[in-house]
């Protein structure tokens, strides 16, 4: 756990991103993202190498000049219960921050992993409009989601 490097991906680094999201892709818990619109949102990405081995990523999607959304968390199921999600959360929350986010919201099957982090539930019809058109619709359970929608005020 000492070699572990978080980073900014690179477009050579979709593969590695796709590689960490391609289990919970195929399980239905994350929305699939083509190579295409990795490439086009690849600033919004951060992973995590052990050393070469990628075995985290998460992305910090921006709605507004005031939220964000993290989404797309993944952690190498041999890497999971070691601390490298609140990890990559934390620095995500950082960076959301530095850039003047306000809210930070996510939707997730892991409720008490973000709310252990500072994240509270929230209704989920106060998850703005353009994210269920653009993301929720791809879903395979759209419209009978059951991921809970938590939110961070930061």
């Amino acid at each position: 756990m000492n070699d572990l490097v978080i980073k900014k991906p690179t477009l050579r680094e979709i593969i590695d991103i796709q590689s960490v999201l391609e289990p919970y892709v195929k399980e239905g818990i994350i929305l699939r993202r083509d190579d295409d619109e990795v490439a086009t949102n690849i600033r919004s990405y951060t992973l995590i190498y052990d050393k070469e081995k990628p075995v985290a990523v998460a992305a910090l999607h921006i709605f507004s000049p005031f939220l964000g959304e993290i989404r797309s968390l993944g952690v190498d199921k041999d890497y999971q219960g070691k601390g490298i999600g609140k990890l990559l959360v934390g620095r995500l929350l950082e960076e959301a921050k530095n850039i003047g986010l306000k809210e930070v919201l996510v939707l997730t099957y892991k409720k008490e992993f973000f709310e252990k982090i500072g994240f509270i539930e929230i209704e989920k019809e106060a998850i703005p409009d353009k994210k269920i058109w653009a993301d929720c619709i791809k879903c395979k359970f759209f419209p009978n989601c059951n991921e809970t929608a938590l939110i961070k005020y930061l």
